[in-house]
Formats: structure tokens, C-alpha cells, sequence
């Protein structure tokens, strides 16, 4: 009875010295795992029965941000030159030039610092030092009509039918020398610099 008591005793104080051994190995190792969490960056885990997105996915992806404009914006009307011959260039550039003279000498005749020429399909208004000079003549090459304005400097106009589209009358086209590049026209420009409107009539001019 005495042996097995004494073997129990023996395998315990075994075990003991065993436990000590091991715990002090472990405990040093347990007690740095405190200082190991608090240095370690906070990682930010899902919730369960959520997905984790990636922000890289989310930023080229479609978002529900990614909705196109409602009103999107109405592109510029593009104008073209008209389809006109040389002699109809002619006919609609010698009207114009000849109606412009005719709004420039009357001009002229109230005010003296207004000095009119026109030769050649050339025409030259001065306005005096403080102004400057105007040249507008024709370009029958490019079946236009160049200005070069003191104030705002050179412009070239292409004539340009406005109207008789699909949904409009027959006969009701009307034409003006139009600036491509902002769609501005000759007669907006005159009016502008000029003060003359070139849509009052010869007639209601000389009354």
C-alpha cells in the first residue's frame, strides 16, 4: 500500500516540476501579448452577413453616384457656308457692301468725324485717331467677306442660309455673313462697334 502512495507522490512532484518548467517559458510570452496587440495596427473586420468591398473596386466600379446628367447640354449649332455660286456671290455681296455704303454716308453727313471710301469692293470708314479704322471688303476667292475692326481686330464671314428646314415654309430662308468660329454675324459686329443697324431700310434711313 505504502509503494503505490509513494509512486502517486513521486509522479506528482514529476508533474510539478514539469508545470514549473512550462510555465516559465509560457508566461513571459503570454504577458508581451498585451503590449503585441497594442502596437499592432486596428484591423477593421466585417460584420456577420456583410460583404467587405474593396475601396480600390469601389473607385473604378460603377457606383450608385455614377448616374448620367439629366439635362445634358445642347451642343452648338454648327453652321456651314451656303452652296452659292460665284455669280450669286457676287449678286448677294454687292447688295450687302451697297447697303452698308449707303448707312455709312449718312453717317457720315451728321458727323464729321466720319470719313466714308469705297472702291473696288473695298470700304474704308475712319472714325479719327481715337477710334481707329475699319476695312471691309470682298473676298471673292473664298466668296467672303473679311473686316478689320479697330476694336476687336480681324474676321472673316462666310454667307449663311438660316431657316427652310424640314419643319419650315418654303421661301422663308434668309441669309447673313456669319463669323464660323463663334457664330457671331457682320451685322451683330456693326451694331456692337458701330451702332448701325443694317435691318432698317434705305428708305426708312433717308426719312
Amino acid at each position: 500500500m505504502a509503494r503505490p502512495i509513494a509512486s502517486k507522490l513521486a509522479r506528482i512532484a514529476c508533474r510539478g516540476v514539469q508545470t514549473t518548467k512550462v510555465a516559465r517559458t509560457v508566461l513571459p510570452a503570454i504577458s508581451a501579448v498585451p503590449a503585441l496587440l497594442h502596437a499592432a495596427p486596428r484591423l477593421s473586420l466585417p460584420l456577420p452577413g456583410r460583404r467587405l468591398v474593396s475601396s480600390s473596386a469601389s473607385r473604378s466600379g460603377i457606383t450608385p453616384d455614377d448616374k448620367a446628367p439629366k439635362n445634358p447640354e445642347t451642343p452648338p449649332v454648327t453652321r456651314t457656308p451656303a452652296d452659292i455660286t460665284d455669280a450669286e456671290y457676287h449678286t448677294i455681296a454687292d447688295d450687302y457692301m451697297e447697303k452698308l455704303l449707303n448707312h455709312l454716308e449718312a453717317l457720315q453727313d451728321t458727323r464729321e468725324d466720319v470719313d466714308v471710301e469705297y472702291s473696288s469692293g473695298v470700304l474704308t470708314l475712319s472714325l479719327g485717331p481715337h477710334i481707329g479704322t475699319y476695312v471691309i471688303n470682298k473676298q471673292p476667292p473664298n466668296k467672303q467677306i473679311w473686316l478689320s475692326s479697330p476694336k476687336t481686330g480681324p474676321k472673316r464671314y462666310d454667307y449663311v442660309v438660316f431657316g427652310e428646314g424640314q419643319h419650315e415654309k418654303q421661301d422663308t430662308a434668309t441669309g447673313d455673313w456669319v463669323y464660323l468660329r463663334d457664330g457671331s454675324t457682320l451685322n451683330d459686329l456693326l451694331m456692337d462697334e458701330l451702332g448701325i443697324d443694317l435691318r432698317v431700310t434705305d428708305t426708312e434711313l433717308g426719312s
